[in-house]
């Protein structure tokens, strides 16, 4: 008996077999949508995820372009593959007449190849969504809920202090969280590079870099992010409000909340260290086949998903970090015409 889904697309079309297509395969069966063809350059890797989820062996590809012509005005396509093919994928599938598209973050490796991408879509009434899951887990949707009481009164600042992490493969999510979560635009942007690129386990192609980078919105409110290469563990946040903070260490679930008592609120910001209260929150372990499908049901229903120009600023901010970095923390401006938006990064 087939399985009922949930959304109204019949199957996908699912470009990578590697660790995250099997979890939008897996989040797709969640859903109860078939993965009806997968492409990827590895045959056997191809094969492997296609015998788990019951692809028939005519269905598997090597090639995109034979995959998209036997799949064309598909009603999903997940691109899960490393970024340097992103933007060729998405253009492929747009072309080819794909209803919705789910692409794996970073977007791209250009700004160039989002706009690109995004222009595509557009030419094919496509919806183009990024998986950037972050505003569907639990540490970001209590953390929005807590200052939308009004308690810690304006989120301020996000600092981020984590372990060698890596700018892109999960700085790029801080930046998209940041923009979730405050509403603004990023404009400006500060960086300082601390230790040699690294090399990203996917392959000696891709390397990324560590360090310090500070980002500012258009509201006045700010992101840090301290990744150095001298930073071996952890992933900390910090929220800072008029009213008190919440501190959240990410990989133990748990968090802190302090604020200012109600009757102290009118005293002057000065005053740091008026009478608080504290308590303790607990967040769901993170879940990337969960978090994705909630980015896949939004898609689904054409609402609250991260979509192409929210890809596109994650890069862009990224790309000015980077130009920063690389001028001893020069201030750049974001979308700064002198910053070269067709530079492509070795990102995985």
């Amino acid at each position: 008996m087939p399985m009922k889904s949930e959304v109204d697309w019949r199957g996908a079309v699912l470009f990578g077999a590697g660790r995250m297509a099997h979890c939008h395969a897996l989040a797709l069966k969640e859903l109860g949508v078939p993965v009806t063809s997968v492409c990827d350059l590895n045959r056997e890797a191809c094969d492997a995820l296609s015998e788990e989820f019951s692809v028939p062996s005519e269905c598997r590809f090597t090639s995109s372009a034979e995959m998209m012509a036997a799949n064309q005005n598909a009603d999903i396509v997940v691109i899960a593959t490393t970024a340097n093919s992103h933007a060729e994928l998405v253009i492929e599938a747009a072309k080819a007449g794909a209803q919705k598209i789910i692409c794996e973050k970073p977007l791209a490796t250009s700004v160039a190849d989002c706009d690109a991408m995004i222009a595509a879509c557009r030419a094919s009434n496509t919806e183009l969504a990024v998986n950037h899951q972050m505003r569907f887990m639990d540490k970001y949707i209590n953390v929005r809920d807590e200052f939308a009481s009004g308690k810690l009164g304006r989120l301020a600042s996000m600092t981020v202090i984590g372990g060698c992490m890596g700018l892109a493969m999960n700085g790029s999510h801080y930046v998209e969280a940041f923009s979730f979560l405050t509403g603004a635009e990023p404009i400006s942007a500060r960086g300082w590079f601390i230790g040699e690129e690294f090399n990203n386990p996917r392959g000696p192609e891709f390397f990324d870099r560590a360090g310090d980078f500070q980002i500012l919105g258009d509201t006045g409110q700010r992101l840090t992010i301290m990744i150095g290469a001298d930073q071996g563990h952890g992933m900390t946040v910090t929220y800072a409000g008029t009213y008190g903070h919440i501190f959240v260490d990410e990989l133990a679930g748990d968090g802190i909340v302090t604020t200012r008592k109600t009757e102290h609120r009118s005293q002057s910001v000065t005053r740091y260290g008026m009478p608080w209260d504290q308590r303790k929150l607990h967040f769901t372990e993170d879940d990337n086949i969960g978090s994705t499908r909630d980015v896949l049901r939004a898609l689904a229903t054409s609402n609250g998903y991260p979509d192409g120009v929210a890809g596109r600023r994650v890069i862009a901010t990224l790309t000015s970090c980077y130009a920063s970095a690389e001028h001893n923390g020069q201030l750049v401006k974001i979308n700064d015409p002198t910053v070269a938006i067709d530079r492509r990064f070795p990102w995985a």
